[in-house]
């Protein structure tokens, strides 16, 4: 089967989707059987497409901001393992200094700026960095990624408005799993298809399927294209899937068991491994070597996020943003 990627491109994004997935299942049994991860935690498995074919798309300096579910998208710009499992831990070590947890990595040094457990918060935010990039007269594009449930936010039409109007240099990128926490969009919405919304602001859209990091790659190298050049946000809708629940503590009673089966038929993780495999782009050898490198990295992290140390008491009230000349603070 012949493809116009080349085989460092397969190769990277077989890597990187298999970094995703056996990182978030390792912490999800940390989770569940150890006990050693708290609070929230929401699983991208499935959706490791995006993240890859978003990556080969775009340059490093290039920001990405997104909401809670946000590992995997930490982990392609370049958060480490170490760093994202000590966050998860709570750890001083962590990405966001223990602080944050898994709704919130963080990193400027890879420009990553969240990780929002506010529902759309990020797409307001997300247009404020391109309008800082478009600011500051760099040829930086913003990926601004959301779920199809924040779709139903006010601050989406908001941010739309103004980005059409300054042609800020932004992609927004719906990652539809077709669920909403347990609410499919066609409960929410007479629109089922989320890029029709860019229709009232005349900004370009597309669908995607965001099962594939080929279609992704290609999709969001023209949206970037267009941005670079000066022509404004794009709306992408990436149809994807997530196979886990919403978060650890999902039943998923809303959907069935053979829904979930049809589209692990669509692992993009597989799919990829195929197409290597067909190309002759790696032998099978080279690819357990591939695993077990991975493998060898997720174990490593759990090791680091064990031994880390917990934040200090000193820092509870660093890293808070206080105006000192605001006039309704009281000593």
């Amino acid at each position: 089967m012949a493809t116009k990627f080349s085989k460092e491109t397969y190769l990277y994004w077989y890597e990187l989707m298999q970094l995703i997935r056996q990182f978030e299942l390792k912490a999800e049994e940390m989770y569940k059987m150890a006990g050693k991860i708290r609070g929230f935690f929401h699983a991208y498995i499935g959706q490791e497409a995006i993240a890859a074919g978003c990556m080969t798309a775009t340059r490093q300096e290039d920001p990405f901001i997104t909401g809670y579910r946000d590992h995997g998208l930490g982990l392609a710009k370049g958060i480490s393992a170490n760093a994202g499992m000590a966050e998860l831990y709570g750890k001083a070590t962590g990405c966001a200094k223990g602080k944050g947890g898994s709704m919130h990595f963080f990193s400027k040094e890879h420009y990553f700026y969240g990780g929002h457990g506010i529902v759309g918060a990020q797409i307001g935010t997300g247009a404020g960095l391109a309008f800082a990039e478009q600011y500051r007269g760099t040829d930086n594009v913003v990926l601004c990624f959301f779920g199809d449930g924040a779709a139903r936010q006010g601050l989406l039409h908001e941010a739309f408005n103004l980005a059409m109007l300054w042609k800020l240099p932004v992609v927004f990128i719906c990652e539809n799993n077709n669920y909403a926490m347990g609410t499919s969009i066609e409960r929410t919405s007479n629109v089922v298809d989320i890029y029709k919304l860019a229709d009232a602001y005349e900004m370009p859209a597309d669908k995607v399927d965001g099962m594939s990091p080929e279609a992704c790659h290609n999709a969001v190298a023209r949206a970037v294209k267009r941005a670079r050049e000066k022509g404004g946000p794009t709306l992408l809708e990436m149809k994807t899937y997530r196979y886990k629940g919403h978060s650890v503590s999902d039943p998923q009673k809303y959907r069935t068991k053979e829904e979930v089966e049809e589209y692990k038929g669509k692992d993009p993780i597989q799919v990829v491994l195929q197409t290597i495999l067909d190309n002759k782009f790696a032998t099978k050898e080279e690819i357990a070597a591939i695993d077990a490198r991975i493998n060898a990295v997720v174990e490593e992290s759990v090791k680091f996020a064990e031994e880390s140390p917990w934040p200090d008491d000193n820092e509870l009230l660093k890293d808070v943003y206080v105006d000192q000349n605001y006039p309704f603070i009281v000593d």
